[in-house]
């Protein structure tokens, strides 16, 4: 039988149904598993704890499918995952908000290392663990049979493949993308998504709701909106009644993607201006020539990926607040967010505390931002939340 055997006392976290297991915590490995296969996990004593995907090359040698010893790991057991993550946005996400979601988060849906994103037609599917490859056939037929989807578009080429030793895949697995491009709906605005070549899977899902709050706030303001990317902030501001929106991002394919999503939703371009700029250097050529605003957005990439990089990610995450804060207006606001999963909402809170401190202001926290509701996080698995922010004040 293929089957993992921990180390004494080394059954705990899964105890608590944290479903990781580390190469660490392994005594001994039994049966010659291969790449992705289903093996059992079992205490010290030899009692079955999970049955989990294999990955001999990870640091994460194990991921687990499920606690119940009779349940079989086959295709039907991942159909009726993915027909309850369906059932779940279903019941959170309204169709008149957006017809984009993520469908699949992962951990938290019971399907590690699988995340899949609806656009309208087309689903784009990650595959970022072993066991996920494994069963690359029945996860795309599954999620095209349940999502009733026209297209599903493979996007497994995420760094972490490297780490579980599996190569970059990119395409199209089944059907074909729509020849007038991918077009998605969100809080009225209509956004194209980049589904093959843009970030993430194509479009920053997991930010909806705070899109949407930060076109609340943005009547009557003028705006700093960095790491655009393709412009979902810089839209809803506009949609909002924002004065101005000025907006800086380093990727000249994403500006003009973002300029076509400006003339698609028949906003006034007269009142977007439009920066192509590393965002570090571009802040301090604001604060040079003494400009200001009255709301900030803040939405970098992943600074640290793990823990470890908490300590460099800290020192980017307080220069460009600390410059922010420094470009706001008195009573101005400051939304700043981290998608880093190494660096804690704790710790985050501090790295701005220490921001405002440098930079002679006093900021207050007026409100939290988080990922939006099909990007569950598992109780047992915080290290599934990912994304924080924070919106602040300057007195």
């Amino acid at each position: 039988m293929k089957q993992l055997i921990l180390k004494l006392g080394r059954e705990k976290s899964l105890a608590r149904r944290h479903p990781w297991i580390f190469s660490g915590a392994l005594v001994r490995v039994e049966g010659d598993p291969d790449t992705g296969d289903t093996v059992a996990v079992r205490a010290a004593g030899g009692e079955f704890l999970a049955w989990a995907a294999y990955s001999p090359v990870s640091q994460i040698r194990a991921r687990v499918w499920s606690w119940d010893e009779k349940e079989r790991i086959d295709g039907d057991f991942l159909r009726a995952r993915l027909r309850r993550a369906l059932d779940v946005r279903k019941r959170l996400i309204a169709a008149e908000a957006s017809d984009a979601m993520r469908i699949v988060h992962g951990e938290s849906d019971g399907l590690p290392g699988v995340i899949a994103d609806r656009y309208g037609e087309v689903v784009v599917l990650q595959l970022l663990s072993a066991g996920a490859e494994r069963w690359r056939t029945e996860l795309s037929d599954g999620v095209r049979e349940l999502a009733g989807c026209a297209c599903v578009f493979e996007r497994s080429d995420a760094d972490v493949r490297e780490l579980e030793g599996l190569p970059v895949r990119s395409g199209v697995l089944q059907g074909a993308l729509p020849a007038a491009g991918v077009h998605i709906r969100e809080h009225g605005l209509v956004y194209g998504v980049d589904v093959a070549a843009g970030h993430k899977t194509g479009f920053y899902l997991d930010q909806r709701d705070n899109r949407k709050r930060i076109g609340e706030l943005a009547r009557g303001r003028e705006v700093l909106n960095c790491f655009c990317y393709t412009g979902g902030f810089t839209l809803n501001a506009l949609a909002g009644g924002a004065e101005s929106v000025l907006s800086v991002d380093s990727s000249a394919g994403a500006l003009a993607q973002a300029r076509v999503n400006l003339e698609r939703n028949d906003l006034d371009a007269a009142r977007a201006e439009w920066q192509e700029a590393d965002v570090f250097k571009y802040l301090r050529t604001l604060r040079d020539q003494g400009r200001s605003f009255d709301l900030i957005v803040l939405d970098p990439p992943k600074f640290a990926p793990t823990a470890a990089f908490a300590e460099k990610a800290a020192r980017g995450y307080k220069d460009i607040n600390l410059l922010a804060l420094k470009l706001l207006r008195p009573g101005g606001l400051l939304a700043s967010f981290s998608c880093s999963g190494g660096v804690s909402a704790e710790l985050f809170q501090k790295i701005l505390a220490g921001a405002a401190l440098d930079a002679g202001v006093e900021a207050s926290i007026v409100g939290h931002f988080a990922a939006a509701a099909d990007h569950p996080v598992l109780l047992s698995f915080p290290e599934g939340d990912y994304l924080k922010g924070l919106l602040l004040r300057r007195g």
